[in-house]
């Protein structure tokens, strides 16, 4: 109990406020569909709630833990083997099943109860594994400049990193391997590597790069027409042209955040969610709630999403523990990477990637797992407070 004491509220609160805004807007922007469908108008508010629940036991459990535990490398190998594993075995399912894609990409596994999503374990795992290795050797990273030494200390590590990403990019989940590409060069750039060899890595990955984009070029144009990722980019550029094909989900967000205004039209009075939208209360949900709740309401939870962004920025700055440091940042930029892809989505700024909004969009594997990060953020920083009091 003296460890809640620790707490920091500057995260805490904003979270709590967010699960319960994410709660009744799934409810709000779900309604119409269930009850369309014939089901309980009910279920995804039951549901959300569920796993509000869930991810604050999760969060508290996360946050009792030793802070050796965290940082136990047999617990993240056991995490490896069930992202790369869950991984594989959608990229099997996929090949073997081509029906069972969603949306043009496998990146889903039904386990009955809720559908799993192995990215969002991929997320932490990236998170945590990073942190430990470039922690672990930070002392010799900065004495050895060669490639012959790095490879050891820097690449091999890095191919399990891009392992995972090109296995996501695979699935296909570009808005996936764009985050978990984020997450890596962040946590490299914030980490004690030489410039000089992070500049070098930046090379080799961005010819990599180039040398995919062009081998996608050489691809017959009927692949390129009918793949999903092109007819996305294609609805960004000419949205109202192509608005009865690849557009019309972002054309009717334009209506929606357009009929919000500053005020928006009321809880529950959405004219979008009426069939319009057909995700209204996962992907599209900020495109709802700039309806009926306004650009008021919009920048509310934009606002608590900061807060929580830049607190971890601020523990990261603060911190005199590496370890530390790149957790926060791989935290704050997990999800602040996930609000620049939705929300700019949203605006037709980016092509739609499918990622949610977080904390407030329905679903149970990324609510868990974004749950259990900021357990493991506040367990760091209370453990920190603990050990300072100590010293006094």
């Amino acid at each position: 109990m003296k460890k809640l004491k620790k707490i920091d509220l500057w995260i805490v609160i904003p979270y709590i406020l967010l699960l319960g805004i994410g709660i009744v807007m799934v409810y709000s922007a779900s309604f119409y569909n269930s009850l369309m469908s014939g089901g309980s108008t009910n279920q995804y508010l039951i549901k959300q709630a569920i796993y509000a629940v869930l991810g604050i036991f999760l969060c508290y459990v996360t946050f009792m833990l030793k802070e050796r535990i965290l940082k136990s490398q047999r617990i993240l190998s056991i995490v490896m083997l069930i992202t790369v594993g869950s991984l594989f075995y959608l990229l099997g399912r996929a090949f073997v099943d081509p029906s069972s894609r969603v949306n043009g990409a496998s990146a889903w596994i039904s386990l009955k109860i809720f559908n799993f999503q192995p990215l969002e374990f991929a997320k932490l795992f990236l998170i945590m594994f990073l942190a430990l290795v470039l922690t672990n050797k930070q002392n010799r990273l900065i004495r050895k400049q060669g490639w012959k030494e790095v490879f050891h200390e820097v690449l091999q590590p890095m191919m399990i990193v891009a392992a995972i990403i090109i296995m996501v990019l695979v699935q296909p989940d570009i808005g996936g391997a764009l985050i978990l590409s984020l997450i890596t060069l962040v946590l490299l750039a914030s980490s004690t590597i030489p410039g000089k060899l992070i500049a070098e890595l930046s090379g080799v990955l961005l010819t990599v790069f180039i040398a995919v984009v062009v081998m996608i070029t050489k691809f017959p144009p009927n692949f390129v027409k009918t793949n999903y990722a092109y007819q996305r980019f294609l609805a960004m550029q000419h949205p109202f042209q192509l608005e009865q094909k690849s557009g019309a989900q972002l054309v009717n967000s334009f209506y929606a955040i357009s009929n919000g205004g500053f005020f928006g039209t009321g809880l529950g009075n959405s004219i979008q969610k009426r069939g319009y939208l057909p995700e209204p209360h996962t992907d599209f949900i900020l495109s709802i709630i700039s309806e009926e709740l306004g650009l008021v309401g919009v920048a509310f939870i934009l606002g608590l999403l900061l807060i929580i962004i830049l607190r971890m920025i601020s523990l990261g700055f603060r911190s005199k523990k590496t370890y530390n440091s790149l957790v926060y940042y791989g935290v704050a930029t997990m999800i602040l990477a996930q609000i620049i892809l939705n929300v700019g989505g949203l605006l037709g700024l980016i092509p739609l990637t499918g990622v949610t909004l977080p904390f407030i969009s329905y679903g149970g594997s990324s609510l868990l797992i974004l749950s259990v990060a900021l357990g493991i953020v506040l367990n760091l920083e209370a453990t920190t407070k603990f050990e300072k009091m100590k010293k006094r």
